[in-house]
């Protein structure tokens, strides 16, 4: 898919992506579904775009050994002097769709956390379970704190795999940059914070480090998103925004996820019951299915 071709998809489903606010009003929806997110900033929309500024250059530094941890004290060293140059859904080795051109689409959900946004969509995760659909679950040290025996149950399912979501649901900035009106980190100190502190609660939790991250409104630069490879996990943005961050009617979920194409990464929501992504969902996998699609988690489609 063309990077024009996933910026369409990501305006038609909705721009909100940051999934801790709450369903809005049918008024606010329509502000979130055409607007832009609160941010000064010109988003990058591909990295391969012409024109386009290069990704950043770490300053020399010599490379933490392979037989130890990466520690913040190295991140620090290597890249925090290091200018961005994108910021957005785009920047070198984020990944945005499967590396497949049959009739495959992973649904992934991210759960946020936090104030407004800790809650459990129990219809949808049970309609995946009835269905025996795969998905990949973006879950952040809050929303683990406030759901310990959901959390426990959801890792134990082999049909789920546990993703890393951060660990305060920060837009992923070693500026400071936000999005959505959500504060961004604001030095590579940070982005490590982000990315390490929900890294270490999974792996003592999971016994196994998380291989996927997804930033807070899936936001970053590429000086970040290169620190999350780094740190051993691969920044997985999307290619189609199934629930515009939880404000879509179960009808645009529906017709939004209904056209997914072969390859798609599907971010939705499993954090706001009360919202429209349970029912949308339930609508548009049958419809799927019926037209010859399959589902994958992430570990079983990018290795």
């Amino acid at each position: 898919m063309t990077p024009r071709r996933r910026t369409v998809l990501a305006a038609i489903a909705g721009g909100a992506l940051a999934g801790c606010a709450g369903p809005q009003s049918t008024a606010n929806r329509s502000d979130s579904v055409t607007g832009s997110p609160s941010t000064s900033a010109t988003i990058a929309t591909g990295t391969s775009t012409p024109g386009s500024s290069p990704s950043a250059t770490a300053p020399s530094a010599t490379a933490p050994s392979a037989s130890r941890a990466v520690t913040r004290a190295d991140i620090v060293a290597r890249y925090g002097h290091a200018v961005p140059h994108t910021w957005g859904f785009d920047a070198p080795a984020v990944v945005h769709e499967l590396p497949t051109a049959r009739r495959v689409i992973a649904l992934t959900f991210d759960a946020c956390g936090g104030p407004g946004g800790s809650g459990y969509d129990r219809a949808l995760i049970d309609f995946l379970r009835r269905r025996e659909i795969p998905a990949t679950l973006f879950i952040n040290s809050r929303w683990i704190d406030a759901n310990p025996a959901i959390f426990r149950r959801l890792a134990a399912e082999p049909l789920f795999e546990i993703a890393n979501h951060g660990t305060r649901h920060r837009p992923l900035s070693v500026t400071g940059r936000s999005a959505y009106g959500i504060p961004g980190t604001r030095s590579a100190a940070e982005v490590y914070d982000e990315i390490s502190g929900n890294r270490t609660k999974l792996t003592r939790l999971l016994g196994t480090p998380p291989r996927f991250f997804r930033s807070g409104t899936a936001y970053c630069d590429d000086v970040a998103a290169r620190i999350v490879t780094a740190l051993g996990e691969r920044f997985v943005s999307f290619s189609v925004n199934g629930d515009g961050g939880a404000t879509f009617t179960p009808e645009q979920v529906r017709t939004t996820v209904a056209a997914a194409p072969g390859g798609s990464i599907v971010i939705c929501h499993m954090n706001h019951p009360r919202g429209g992504t349970a029912r949308g969902i339930t609508a548009a996998v049958p419809q799927l299915l019926a037209t010859g699609h399959s589902f994958t988690r992430l570990s079983d489609a990018l290795h």
